[in-house]
């Protein structure tokens, strides 16, 4: 494998600026909806908010990689005398808790900044945040070149972590008997 140029997008987040409105959650959620813009379910969105009643500070975060193993990160983070786990700010999905998985299936979602045909200028969080707390950002980056698994590939495996390989092998068996 050698090196080659990628495209990086990232989304900026600018804490102060959030107001907690929410309209990234809600447009993120009616973006993937099937089809697009039928419905709204925020638990859908791959974007989710962070709220600090007691100091009325809002953190968004968005959806990373999915995580297969429950990691080891337990360290606590102290902002403003209110302490947090590394968990509260971690974008993957990972089998220790619901947050940036799928509602009904429970695969994991991840941000995809809004690819589309034609493509959107940038994501809709982005576009769509009424106080610039999310801006986009897009620069070339060298790095070692990787396989990338598909979406059916990232859903089988997370799956298999979920149900175990034989139960996933056997469903498929059973379908495909079916047709």
């Amino acid at each position: 494998m050698g090196k080659v140029k990628r495209k990086v997008k990232v989304i900026k987040i600018d804490v102060d600026k959030c107001n907690g409105c929410r309209a990234c959650e809600v447009i993120c959620s009616a973006f993937h909806a099937t089809p697009k813009f039928s419905s709204n379910n925020p638990a859908r969105a791959r974007i989710q908010l962070i709220h600090d009643a007691l100091k009325d500070v809002y953190l968004p975060v968005y959806a990373g990689e999915n995580a297969p193993a429950e990691c080891m990160g337990r360290g606590k983070y102290v902002i403003d005398g209110k302490e947090y786990d590394e968990c509260s700010f971690c974008r993957a999905s990972c089998p220790s808790r619901g947050v940036f998985k799928e509602p009904d299936s429970g695969l994991p979602l991840k941000c995809d900044m809004c690819e589309s045909d034609p493509p959107l200028p940038e994501p809709m969080c982005v576009q769509w945040c009424l106080n610039a707390a999310l801006t986009y950002e897009e620069r070339e980056e060298e790095a070692e070149e990787e396989v990338k698994l598909d979406e059916m590939e990232i859903g089988l495996e997370s799956l298999a972590s979920k149900y175990g390989l034989q139960k996933v092998t056997d469903a498929i068996a059973r379908m495909s008997k079916k047709e």
